[in-house]
């Protein structure tokens, strides 16, 4: 290395740009005498070529405590860019980010799309626009100091200095820390906002982070535009513009062969207008493949060679991830599209639809752009298996990236069957964190059940599919006879013997059937009737309906207290989410047009429908959709379906409610969370006067079935559990509530602490009922006999066995996705 750098010296330092993000190239100019022969700074940023890194030495800087953030809009993006190097000389702010109008634009339409989509009340970043000053082209500074006041007076010495600048369209200073993460938001927004946006041709990366001098950045950017132009192509300018790094996505062509050439053409053009102002390929991410091939305009065919030979010498056989940075491969071969992507891709039969992907489910699965944002250790909701099992496989990302190239058929051969791509599905909760969390609104959950769905073709399931898929049936079954199901259910030896057989982890504790369902309850209730009183459907979901019917009887309630006449509808009715979970999508296609026709006079006729598992309401705003997109009767149900407080915060706003001075603590269930946020939950919380926190707990690991299975889905549903939620529960004190609205949720705090949580719709009763103050301890956890539930007496014999093994058979035998002939 020494003599590499005395045979190159004076090339490497006339040929290197002097800039804060050169990231092209071998760092060469570390090894000179007066940068220290620096080699750790030579081997960082070789991208995998040179060797693998497994410790690092950190130089750790002064982080100022406190931090304000001053937005400043601009009539365009250029006038920004002129801007930005000023500022960062003058200022040295902590940030300087920029972003145009597209970014903008883009932010709002799939804040629009998500709406429309999930009928979201709000959709985050596009929530936080309104932020923003006047202006169509924005900067941010993050300022900081060793206290706040600190912080603000620099922010207002810019502010000052700006105040009589032409060229400022607005300015807005966020001092508050809640306020600086809302318009942090709109600018971290950047790739997963002008990914996959609605009705919009796709981007692609490509062009995505080169560099220039930020004194120059605004000839730069009207340099890009102009080539947008000549090539008919578009894309957001934004990025860290106070040192001058350009980020964008571009609406590149990667199928066709004069997409590929223009591809091709305008990276050339790009190359020579990067360099010409003295900038570098790379300010981030990379060289690679995707840019490598044309270092030497930039470096010049010497310090090339000076690459190659620093390679040689760590890597002397080019074993180290061949053909990136040096002898690189051209920029369109190996191209995840080609201009044989149409032909190449696998185009099976699916049951969704995927109406937000052109009704393909190839689609779906090129959403990811590879962020890995799944990839976190903490916070939001995805992905809870990985969080505990730290394997790529486990990421959203992963598990899209299997599914992609499943249906390329180049490296994962054996489609359906494949097992590696089982492996990895197998452990994804479904929790649909991915969905709401992923920048790109990746479905995990709808992809798993695809695949198994046609992995399971034609063969039998594992046992918990028709132990626990089939729980529909079983409850239904289980009524005829509670208490002689919950004493078997409920005591050794045939509790274990029940649990071995249906594929459930013995640790658990099998559910209690209620001595009397919810159906059953209300069809002998008095409906209350009168003058103006709207009606409304209260949605008897399996759980609620044969395990919890104290929940149901509590919203009643309510909702018959807030005017509403409300009615429940009689008979078996479901809407399959446990099928979901183990690919049983014919038989929940067949439950869902079952409920369609049993509920045909309702939608009609405009009855809201009121659900309380959050889990079963996503099925009717998500899995419905995608199952009948064209379905006029669904989509109508699907817009008229609200979740139990959603329902009270829009349609009941001015029902007076009670006060309850009581603290909480507020666990989301992971569909709430991810389809359609805890607004309305919070809203109602609020009316009651509830002192709440909602902690970032993520997924309870429960997760419908999942955490019931015997053997590595319960490990990992207990050590999910035990990351945030089970703590938690344990440390809070017993006069603070524990709110959890989804089944599952409840049962992993009952199951592994000594706390029972109550649904939402339970703690509204339990203010109606005790006043201000609450109960004096604890709720009581079979409250409902208080709703006048009572206990039937039991119904035993002939009737209840010829009818259970009937449904039995009915369950398995819908299950099979109509294959008969796979059964001796």
């Amino acid at each position: 290395m020494r003599d590499l750098r005395d045979r190159y010296a004076d090339d490497i330092r006339r040929g290197f740009p002097r800039l804060i993000r050169r990231i092209s190239g071998y760092n060469l100019d570390a090894l000179l005498p007066e940068n220290g022969f620096d080699v750790a700074r030579a081997l960082v940023g070789t991208e995998g070529t040179c060797v693998t890194v497994l410790e690092a030495k950190l130089r750790l800087i002064h982080s100022p405590p406190h931090r304000v953030v001053l937005v400043l809009g601009y009539p365009d993006i250029y006038v920004a860019g002129d801007h930005a190097g000023m500022l960062a000389e003058r200022f040295h702010p902590l940030a300087l980010e920029g972003m145009d109008h597209k970014l903008i634009h883009d932010v709002l339409v799939k804040g629009r799309a998500n709406r429309m989509e999930s009928l979201h009340p709000k959709s985050s970043q596009a929530e936080f626009i309104g932020m923003l000053p006047e202006g169509k082209a924005y900067l941010m500074l993050e300022l900081g100091g060793d206290t706040k006041e600190e912080a603000v007076e620099r922010a207002h010495e810019v502010m000052d200095s700006l105040r009589r600048d032409g060229h400022l369209a607005g300015q807005k200073l966020y001092t508050e820390q809640r306020q600086i993460q809302h318009v942090w938001q709109v600018r971290e927004a950047g790739l997963g906002a002008t990914a996959r946006v609605p009705d919009e041709k796709d981007t692609q990366p490509g062009w995505e982070d080169s560099a220039v001098p930020p004194e120059k950045l605004g000839d730069y950017l009207r340099g890009i535009r102009k080539l947008y132009d000549k090539y008919g192509y578009d894309g957001s300018l934004y990025g860290h513009f106070g040192q001058g790094c350009l980020h964008t996505r571009i609406t590149f062509d990667l199928t066709s062969a004069k997409g590929l050439r223009d591809f091709r053409a305008f990276t050339g053009e790009a190359v020579d207008l990067c360099v010409s102002f003295g900038g570098s390929l790379s300010g981030e991410h990379g060289d690679g493949q995707a840019l490598a091939e044309f270092l030497p305009r930039m470096f010049g065919p010497r310090l090339v060679r000076a690459f190659r030979e620093f390679k040689t010498i760590w890597d002397p056989r080019g074993k180290m991830n061949p053909g990136k940075v040096v002898d690189p491969n051209p920029i369109d071969q190996q191209l995840r599209l080609g201009r044989d992507y149409e032909q190449r891709t696998w185009k099976p039969a699916t049951h969704f639809r995927y109406p937000d992907d052109n009704g393909l489910m190839r689609r779906a699965t090129e959403r990811c752009v590879g962020v890995g944002k799944c990839r976190r250790e903490s916070g939001g909701t995805m992905c809870p298996s990985y969080m505990v099992t730290k394997e790529e496989k486990h990421t959203t990302r992963g598990r899209a990236h299997l599914l992609f190239e499943m249906l390329q058929g180049q490296v994962i051969r054996k489609g359906w069957r494949d097992e590696n791509v089982k492996e990895s599905l197998d452990l994804c909760l479904a929790c649909k964190g991915c969905k709401g969390d992923c920048p790109v609104n990746v479905d995990l959950a709808t992809l798993k059940s695809e695949f198994l769905s046609h992995y399971y073709k034609g063969h039998l399931r594992p046992r918990p599919a028709y132990a626990m898929g089939l729980i529909m049936f079983w409850s239904r079954a289980a009524m005829f006879a509670p208490g002689a199901v919950n004493f078997l259910t409920q005591h050794s030896p045939s509790k274990e013997w029940l649990q071995k057989l249906g594929g459930m982890a013995t640790e658990r504790k099998m559910p209690r059937f209620a001595p009397e369902s919810f159906q059953r309850w209300a069809a002998r209730r008095p409906v209350s009737e009168g003058t103006g009183r709207r009606r409304v459907m209260l949605w008897p979901d399996t759980f609620n309906n044969h395990f919890f019917p104290e929940t149901a009887a509590s919203a009643l309630e309510v909702l018959d207290d807030a005017g509403f006449e409300v009615v429940v509808p009689q008979g078996f009715l479901c809407c399959g989410r446990p099928l979901y979970d183990f690919g049983m999508l014919p038989t929940a296609k067949s439950l869902l047009r079952h409920t369609l026709q049993r509920l045909r006079p309702y939608i009609e006729e405009g009855v809201p429908l009121v659900g309380l598992e959050p889990s079963c309401v996503s099925v009717f705003r998500d899995e419905l959709r995608n199952l009948f997109p064209d379905a006029g009767l669904a989509e109508q149900l699907r817009r008229q379906t609200f979740l139990f407080s959603e329902f009270l915060d829009k349609y009941a706003k001015d029902v007076q409610l009670p006060r309850l001075e009581k603290k909480a603590v507020v666990h989301g269930h992971c569909h709430h969370k991810s389809l359609f946020q805890l607004t309305d939950e919070k809203s109602l919380l609020d009316k009651l006067g509830l002192d709440y926190e909602v902690p970032e707990t993520g997924c309870c690991g429960m997760a419908g079935s999942f955490g019931f299975e015997a053997g590595e889905k319960y490990e990992v549903s207990q050590k999910v559990g035990e990351r945030v939620l089970l703590p938690k529960v344990r440390e809070t004190p017993r006069d603070t509530l524990l709110i959890a609205d989804g089944f599952s949720c409840r049962e992993q705090i009952a199951q592994n602490t000594d706390r029972r949580a109550l649904h939402v719709a339970q703690v509204v009763r339990m203010a109606k009922a005790y006043g201000a103050a609450g109960p004096s301890g604890e709720y009581p956890e079979r409250g409902w006999v208080t709703n006048g539930l009572g206990k039937p007496p039991p119904r035993w014999g002939l009737r209840a066995a010829v009818v259970g093994v009937g449904l039995l058979l009915l369950g398995v035998l819908r299950a099979s996705n109509g294959h008969w002939r796979a059964y001796p």
